[in-house]
């Protein structure tokens, strides 16, 4: 496997090209989380990116349609400013689209993601088809929205930048009923000959052996009886430039998804369950 293949279509997005990026890493600390639904009987897209950098962090809300043009879009930036909490209009397809939030409380760790104490809802035709966050109740008071029948984003896509020294740790979902698992990723780089182990829930699933030889390459681990293709690019932590070791690129996609493409923006037409399919894009960073 020579190099991570990628969709240079529209919808397309690379992943193979953040190694050689000369962007430092506090710039790429950014989760991007995209889910899909429906507004006025078309399949779009939201897509929201947590971002933390040197300046404070933010947040961004975007639809876009199903050609992943974007229809329109929301800066919020709490940290910058006061406007910790409240709300936007927007629109498409000739329909209203309002995002609220309220981040005042808002708890954080090492990722830009917050824990817990926010909501961020997005609402189309008084529907709320995206609702983040657990402070669910004072989402619904404060949009007098009604729970989407039709409207209910789905899950689809998350790439992530992720730091270690050898162990890389993040949460991944793998299937519509919503369950998160505890995925890690471990690689000690240090020594003559390091293994590469995955762990989902503090289960060992995959290992792979002779790193420095298969430091590209693609695998299949079950969890809870779902099959998840896993795919790896670790060449720039041996071979990149002591100048600047570049990233690791992972990829962790449920054989479930309907396009076998590396695109995660890809979008299923079809609605059903039985076309849910997630992928998970992680940056690996080492920490010297």
């Amino acid at each position: 496997m020579r190099d991570f293949p990628s969709c240079s279509g529209e919808n397309g997005v690379q992943i193979a090209d953040s190694s050689s990026s000369n962007v430092g890493k506090i710039a790429q600390n950014l989760v991007i989380c995209i889910y899909r639904c429906r507004i006025r009987g078309r399949t779009c897209l939201i897509t929201v990116t947590w971002t933390k950098n040197l300046m404070g962090q933010c947040v961004t809300v975007g639809v876009d349609d199903s050609c992943n043009r974007s229809l329109c879009k929301v800066e919020i930036k709490p940290w910058l400013f006061t406007k910790r909490k409240g709300s936007k209009n927007l629109e498409a397809y000739s329909c209203n689209i309002d995002v609220f939030w309220d981040l005042s409380s808002a708890k954080f760790g090492s990722s830009p993601e917050p824990l817990g104490g926010f909501y961020v809802g997005v609402v189309v035709d008084k529907e709320m088809a995206l609702l983040l966050g657990d402070m669910k109740k004072e989402a619904f008071r404060k949009t007098n929205a009604a729970p989407s029948s039709s409207l209910g984003a789905v899950f689809i896509g998350k790439k992530e930048h992720v730091f270690g020294k050898r162990t890389f740790a993040t949460k991944a979902q793998f299937s519509g009923d919503g369950k998160t698992h505890d995925l890690v990723i471990e690689c000690d780089t240090s020594i003559s000959d390091p293994c590469l182990v995955v762990r989902v829930d503090g289960k060992t699933l995959m290992q792979v052996k002779r790193l420095h030889w298969k430091f590209r390459g693609n695998d299949t681990i079950i969890v809870n009886r779902i099959s998840v293709e896993v795919l790896w690019d670790v060449h720039s932590w041996f071979f990149g430039l002591p100048s600047s070791p570049g990233n690791a690129v992972f990829m962790f996609r449920t054989c479930q998804s309907v396009e076998k493409t590396w695109s995660f923006t890809q979008v299923p037409t079809s609605s059903k369950p039985q076309s849910f399919g997630f992928s998970l894009i992680l940056y690996a960073w080492k920490n010297e």
